[in-house]
């Protein structure tokens, strides 16, 4: 969106007379400058105050009030003055735990009919006091668009050839419009910063750079390790198997990545199945596979003691899932996210609560992966369609899936394939599932650097012999799964 937007919303809430504003950003400079043009509008003085240099004015050029350092200083002087004004409190989130400050803040804002002041909270991240939210309204500044943007590229790349002799910033089309996706969602100071690192090092913007601008932008956008940034995104080639899901998803890729606008792009799918199956690895192969960054949202790390904080963890991860847009989101094991206990305190409900609703109304091109392995746990509104396009039943491999994965382990540790009876050892690994499978290979490495001999046959036979898979071991479950799957699911292979 355009500056003017954000200048112009903000202008409406100041004349809407709310006397407490919240501004949650990182891009101070910006606001800062908003407040500035905003005085001329709203014919105010707009003030600055921060711990280190006081309050000083915006709109004229004034030396800071170094006497009004202190926090309960400046509350005292806001409040002594009658006329009107607006006040822009830098990081002051830390002062609203003091009682005192909390109701100087409530009594300037009571008396706003009086002494028109707005005060307004300017941090990272601010949660108000409860007496104080009847009082208050919180603004969201516009982040730049795709014009925006490309302006702004154009912009450093002007400065790079001024400070370079007029040397042209090398680029092309394709790679100039990827990086103006990727830098879709970030505050004008971040995005500006990113640009240049682009630049900077060669004078060009080239595909090399790409991978580093997002995993850059992430590590700006990441919520306290909820949400995690996943390099190493597998190639459908590293999975085995799984041949329908991989039809499924090659056939919808021009709808998601906007290459064929006339498509409806997909949602997300859910991949039931065994453990060990390769749910893991194929939700990462799907980031491989559309060259689109992975997000993997972490439960465990998302829920937090304190009544309502984990439900704004989600949000927060889900806003900055959207923000890495276009991108695809992996949930492992959801039905452990949304399981409630004895002790839960309805948290639980209401985080599914939110998860479906955002799964449900976004607009972001955020595509999901969720994972499951007891499908018992999974409530029916988190399954339906218009949530979710498919759900994929991930079921134990098959001879021919078997030797395939016996090729992409024995591979992967140095090994030629063509030295191996792959066919026997599918034979011999019947019910193993392929995480089991390369256990085997690992195990019969091991077991043939022991005897100083290189790895053979027999050695992947001995070790396949001493293991007994999943589905022995817990073979009523694992029957009741595939009974469930059978005319419920879409086999994945």
């Amino acid at each position: 969106m355009p500056v003017n937007d954000s200048l112009g919303d903000l202008e409406l809430l100041v004349r809407s007379r709310v006397p407490l504003i919240v501004v949650e950003t990182r891009d101070e400079p910006r606001i800062i400058e908003l407040f500035t043009r905003l005085a001329l509008r709203v014919a105010q003085p707009v003030m600055r105050w921060s711990v280190t240099t006081g309050l000083q004015r915006l709109d004229l050029d004034l030396e800071p009030q170094a006497f009004a350092k202190p926090p309960d200083q400046v509350l005292g002087q806001i409040r002594a003055t009658r006329e009107a004004g607006i006040y822009l409190l830098l990081d002051f989130h830390p002062y609203l735990e003091d009682p005192a400050l909390v109701r100087m803040i409530r009594e300037i804002a009571m008396g706003y009919g009086e002494a028109p002041h707005t005060l307004v909270f300017v941090s990272p991240r601010c949660e108000l006091p409860d007496e104080l939210h009847t009082l208050s309204a919180r603004f969201e500044p516009a982040l730049p668009g795709t014009d925006a943007l490309r302006r702004m590229v154009q912009e450093e790349a002007r400065r790079w050839m001024s400070a370079n002799r007029g040397g042209r910033v090398r680029t092309d089309e394709a790679t100039l419009d990827q990086l103006v996706r990727q830098l879709r969602g970030l505050t004008e100071s971040d995005a500006r910063r990113l640009i240049r690192s682009a630049i900077y090092d060669d004078g060009a913007i080239t595909g090399d750079d790409l991978p580093a601008v997002m995993k850059a932008k992430y590590h700006l956008l990441e919520q306290g390790g909820a949400l995690s940034f996943e390099l190493d995104t597998a190639a459908f080639s590293e999975v085995g198997g799984l041949n329908n899901l991989k039809r499924w998803l090659t056939r919808r890729r021009a709808a998601f990545t906007g290459a064929d606008p006339g498509l409806e792009p997909p949602r997300g799918i859910l991949l039931i199945g065994v453990q060990g199956s390769g749910k893991s690895l194929a939700a990462k192969a799907v980031a491989g596979l559309w060259s689109l960054p992975l997000l993997k949202l972490d439960f465990g790390t998302l829920y937090d003691k304190f009544f309502g904080e984990t439900e704004r963890n989600l949000r927060d991860s889900l806003r900055s899932a959207e923000a890495m847009a276009p991108c695809v989101l992996w949930v492992d094991e959801i039905e452990k996210a949304i399981a409630s206990g004895d002790y839960d305190s309805g948290t639980s409900r209401r985080v599914l609560g939110s998860l479906l609703t955002w799964m449900a109304e976004r607009k972001a091109p955020v595509f999901v992966v969720a994972t499951a392995n007891r499908i018992d746990q999974l409530p029916p509104e988190l399954i339906r369609k218009g949530r979710l396009d498919e759900i994929f039943f991930v079921d134990l491999p098959d001879a021919r899936t078997r030797s395939r994965i016996f090729d992409i382990h024995l591979r992967k540790r140095g090994h030629d394939p063509l030295g191996f009876d792959l066919e026997a050892l599918a034979a011999a690994s019947e019910g193993f599932s392929g995480a089991e499978i390369e256990q085997a290979v690992v195990a019969a490495t091991y077991l043939a650097r022991e005897q100083g001999l290189p790895l053979d046959d027999p050695h992947l036979l001995a070790e396949l012999g001493h293991t007994r898979p999943l589905s022995r071991v817990m073979a009523e479950q694992v029957a009741a799964l595939r009974d469930w799957a059978r005319d419920r699911t879409v086999p994945a292979d």
